[in-house]
């Protein structure tokens, strides 16, 4: 089994608990701000904490339809989540899982980084093309970057 990992870095004015909290609304959000990203995210077994199962159905912007993947773990003291992709054609039948790992770190001036890093689990010797792995880079900065724009547009709600 051939394993691949990408990770993403963005930095953000906003404190870390405010991004975090913004974060853990991510199924309500991103439909909302990257339609072209995210259609729906639902809620199939559990109250959406640790063990929880959600299903994304995606927009027309990526070149996938569905996924479907647990929730592994929520650390709101240390303000990180992880969750593991395990069905839908996002894994484009060339991968068995797909963990990522999100942690908000604060920065000296008050704002975050922001550090997401996935680990693909691939069949067999098969290897995920740069294209690909360049394509969840962008995606995952550009989702991050939309979510951010409303915490930013909606100061009240967090």
């Amino acid at each position: 089994m051939a394993v691949v990992s990408i990770e993403v870095e963005v930095t953000s004015s906003l404190p870390t608990p405010k991004l975090f909290k913004v974060f853990s609304n991510f199924d309500t959000i991103a439909p909302k701000v990257e339609p072209e990203t995210y259609k729906a995210v639902t809620l199939v077994q559990g109250d959406g904490g640790v063990g929880s199962i959600k299903n994304i159905l995606f927009g027309d912007g990526v070149p996938y339809t569905s996924s479907k993947h647990t929730v592994d773990a929520i650390d709101a003291s240390n303000f990180s989540l992880s969750y593991t992709v395990f069905e839908g054609d996002a894994l484009l039948g060339i991968i068995d899982s797909a963990t990522h790992h999100i942690k908000f770190i604060p920065s000296s001036d008050g704002g975050s980084l922001y550090k997401h890093s996935v680990v693909f689990k691939c069949k067999g010797d098969a290897k995920l093309p740069e294209d690909t792995l360049n394509l969840v880079k962008e995606s995952l900065k550009k989702t991050f970057k939309a979510i951010e724009s409303h915490a930013i547009a909606h100061p009240e709600a967090y």
